[in-house]
């Protein structure tokens, strides 16, 4: 949270789809970072490029001793290890339209403070079951 970004984990940004880490930077664009911790976890998931339509900048997160020649060479790519991470390749921009980035980031903070008021209150947790389906 150094750099600003607002981040919110296993986020659905349509029916079928969840993100690893969904993030509003301090600009207002939408970043989607999807950690692979293997090789093997790369090559079994293929919906990453379901992603590519929610988001303004996607990213792959790896530890250090991930293959990245692996990786595709168009997306951003943050490399991390139990101290922190870093950005080592930009991802590309794709603006997302007006209407999806509104829609987009008022879902993202709204599913957020359920989640934070959900800590606060054990008997919120049925609102955000129904909610985030």
């Amino acid at each position: 949270m150094e750099s600003g970004f607002a981040p919110i984990t296993e986020y659905a940004p349509a029916r079928g789809l969840r993100t690893d880490v969904t993030a509003l930077s301090p600009s207002g664009e939408i970043w989607v970072v999807e950690c692979k911790s293997s090789l093997a976890d790369f090559r079994s998931d293929s919906k990453w490029r379901g992603y590519l339509d929610w988001c303004d900048r996607f990213f792959f997160a790896t530890p250090e001793d991930f293959p990245l020649e692996a990786l595709p060479d168009d997306e951003g790519l943050i490399i991390g290890d139990e101290f922190g991470a870093e950005v080592v390749r930009e991802a590309q921009l794709r603006k997302l339209p007006a209407a999806r980035r509104r829609a987009q980031t008022l879902r993202i903070g709204r599913i957020g403070l359920l989640r934070l008021r959900a800590g606060l209150d054990d008997g919120v947790a049925a609102l955000i079951s129904a909610s985030e389906g």
